[in-house]
């Protein structure tokens, strides 16, 4: 028997970060939220990782997508309640994360 999909959070501050990437890229980065963590994400992939800690928005993965991976997500999961928590939707421009218009430290 299939287990249930994990249901997916998102945080406030996600419709901000948003705001600061192109419109064009938004229903991408959507899909690929749904995609990737709708039934396994805590499973590591190429473009799916666990994070060192202490991690930005303690966050526990991150998923690189978008043209040249260019767009990070990062997430955290709870197991029991089968729950992802979107905390940050950014943007690496070479080693910086910007999100929200803001860098953050990796």
């Amino acid at each position: 028997m299939a287990k249930p999909p994990y249901e997916l959070k998102f945080g406030h501050e996600i419709r901000a970060h948003l705001k600061a990437i192109d419109a064009k890229y938004h229903a991408l980065i959507l899909q690929t939220i749904d995609e990737q963590l709708e039934f396994e994400p805590n499973v590591e992939t190429r473009n799916r990782k666990p994070l060192r800690t202490p991690a930005a928005f303690s966050a526990h993965w991150e998923i690189r997508l978008g043209p040249q991976n260019r767009f990070r997500v990062l997430y955290g999961v709870d197991e029991e309640e089968r729950t992802v928590h979107v905390l940050a939707i950014g943007e690496k421009r070479r080693n910086r994360l910007i999100v929200g218009g803001e860098e953050i430290e990796l």
